[in-house]
């Protein structure tokens, strides 16, 4: 499923329309990415939580040449699922 499927379902299981959810939807992704681009975590109880991971420094091989190469640390984002949603999915 992507966005547009997750607006039509929830549009259709709320019966609001389908502007008013897109709006809803956005506003929701844009949240969690602005809180997570301020090193927050988000947790929805039941659902999961939303974090940022530091990955290390590293070194890594160039697959054409073999060269060594320095992969420099990033922050990546994460999600741990909830207990609710672990046990939706059993």
């Amino acid at each position: 499923m992507n966005k547009e499927g997750l607006v039509d379902e929830v549009a259709a299981h709320t019966g609001q329309m389908k502007k008013q959810v897109q709006a809803v939807v956005d506003a929701v992704f844009q949240t969690i990415t602005g809180a997570l681009q301020r090193g927050e975590k988000v947790t929805i109880v039941g659902f999961g939580t939303f974090q940022v991971r530091r990955r290390a420094a590293r070194e890594g091989r160039n697959p054409r040449t073999g060269a060594t190469i320095r992969i420099p640390p990033k922050r990546v984002p994460a999600f741990t699922p909830g207990k609710d949603l672990k046990a939706a999915l059993r």
